[in-house]
């Protein structure tokens, strides 16, 4: 699984940017896909994930109301927007995949992809 991810950019608070996340791979059938961000000086953590089958979608609290993620089974395209931008939004955020049970969702994927930068100005 070979994933692209690309959005990133430099916007004010309130802001918005729509992260895309290309997977190479043509059946995702089974796949949860899943968007991590890294602030400097932090671990790794998980943001929003989404069942390739059926589309059901999980938010980390920090973003609950802010970020929808979403995907389009025909491009092979997962899509994090991102709204009300905040300044501790500033990470390197990055795409994932993995056949994760339902406890697994928010855990680190098996295959990721490269990070794109987001940074929220105040």
């Amino acid at each position: 699984v070979q994933l692209q991810a690309c959005g990133g950019g430099s916007v004010q608070a309130g802001g918005s940017l729509r992260l895309s996340c290309v997977a190479s791979t043509g059946n995702f059938v089974g796949y949860t896909m899943k968007w991590f961000r890294q602030a400097p000086g932090t671990e790794r953590e998980f943001v929003a994930a989404i069942r390739w089958s059926g589309g059901r979608t999980y938010y980390a609290d920090s973003v609950k109301g802010r970020f929808t993620i979403s995907r389009d089974n025909a491009k092979n395209t997962v899509y994090l927007q991102m709204n009300s931008l905040k300044p501790e939004d500033t990470a390197v955020y990055y795409c994932g995949a993995d056949r994760s049970t339902l406890s697994e969702v928010r855990s680190e994927p098996n295959y990721w992809g490269q990070g794109t930068q987001v940074t929220v100005s105040s």
